[in-house]
């Protein structure tokens, strides 16, 4: 793992979302080895970052065709 100093933002970002999520499902976790902990914070944030990412896209893509739309048909 790296320092603080050498992560980049979104690394450390992708960090503090996982420590949230073990501590939003630290009852269901903890049946789990550490190790999976772990595990499945890294996959629940990756997940969810991605899925924002692609939802970002499809808002932005929405927003140029109402607009070129209006363009064409005032």
């Amino acid at each position: 793992m790296q320092t603080a100093t050498t992560m980049s933002s979104s690394e450390h970002e992708h960090e503090r979302l996982e420590s949230k999520m073990r501590e939003v499902f630290e009852d269901e976790m903890k049946k789990l080895s550490e190790d999976l902990q772990n595990v499945l914070a890294d996959d629940i944030v990756t997940v969810f970052l991605n899925r924002i990412g692609l939802f970002m896209k499809i808002e932005a893509k929405k927003k140029r065709y109402t607009r070129t739309k209006r363009i064409l048909n005032p």
